[in-house]
């Protein structure tokens, strides 16, 4: 049987990159700042 090319965890993903886990540090409103301005419409997982 073939691995899938993505492991990993949603709960994991959403600690790591979610909209929360941005706004915690200074860095991470940096990014969801620059995609707001890019126009992204999802700005995080």
């Amino acid at each position: 049987m073939t691995q899938r090319t993505l492991g990993g965890t949603s709960r994991k993903q959403k600690r790591k990159s979610g909209f929360r886990a941005r706004k915690r540090t200074s860095n991470g409103r940096r990014v969801i700042s620059a995609r707001r301005k890019k126009g992204r419409h999802r700005l995080s997982v």
